[in-house]
């Protein structure tokens, strides 16, 4: 018998990728088990202070511990980058989980203008590509605003890793499914907060409900300069940064 994953592999080659072969996949995916949780009265997003995020990686590291990612650098959910603008206007990007969390003090450099870091992760997008572009319906938005991907569907096949613009998904080398944030689903659907903001000693990650006027998240909007990646790309991030500068992409 064909193994279902290659015969799904091959025929991609032939059908387009948002065409003929979604007959395949049933719509609509299951809701969260958690009792008495309506994923219709919420809305997700997370905020980043930039002026408070210090590169300690400590997200980094509670997000792999959580979510089973591999602990080599080029496997991850979450990363965060040191941007350094020096005098002549040249920018250094740096991954500092590369560097172990060493990021070092780049402050008396004298060529050195600014220096400062900004974490990255899936920006739960509205209008995600990664989503149009999944021939069987593998990675879906849910209802509560978050992208998900379900690895019994996904058929390992890269386009949505390829669409992301943010840089945001790969490949798992032991289940060989796509692989991203997910704002932690299994504890926000529990009320608990995702484990990269748990962690955080400086409180530069802030996790809301975008329908609750009480949440963090909307007070974090209303009070600071905001700024979403991309914006031009009209995908509509849900991952939102206060006082980002305009040397990031």
């Amino acid at each position: 018998m064909i193994d279902r994953r290659k015969f799904l592999k091959k025929a991609i080659w032939f059908i387009p990728a948002a065409g003929l072969f979604r007959h395949f996949v049933k719509e609509g995916h299951a809701k969260p088990a958690t009792e008495g949780y309506d994923p219709a009265n919420h809305l997700y997003g997370m905020g980043i202070d930039i002026d408070k995020c210090i590169g300690c990686g400590r997200c980094v590291e509670a997000c792999k511990t959580e979510n089973n990612v591999p602990k080599e650098p080029f496997f991850t959910r979450t990363w965060v980058e040191r941007y350094t603008i020096k005098k002549d206007n040249s920018v250094e990007v740096e991954n500092i989980e590369s560097r172990n969390g060493k990021v070092g003090d780049r402050s008396t450099e004298s060529d050195v203008l600014r220096s400062f870091f900004v974490p990255k992760l899936c920006n739960q997008c509205e209008h995600p590509p990664c989503v149009q572009v999944c021939p069987v319906g593998a990675t879906f938005s849910t209802e509560d605003g978050v992208v998900l991907v379900d690895s019994k569907r996904c058929i390992g096949c890269r386009y949505c890793i390829q669409a992301c613009p943010y840089g945001a998904r790969y490949l798992h080398p032991e289940t060989r499914t796509a692989d991203k944030c997910t704002f932690c689903y299994h504890r926000i659907v529990k009320g608990l907060l995702p484990a990269c903001v748990e962690v955080c000693p400086t409180q530069a990650r802030i996790f809301g409900d975008l329908k609750s006027m009480a949440s963090r998240l909307v007070r974090f909007k209303r009070t600071k300069r905001i700024h979403v990646l991309k914006a031009h790309l009209n995908t509509e991030p849900k991952v939102y940064y206060g006082n980002l500068d305009g040397e990031v992409r």
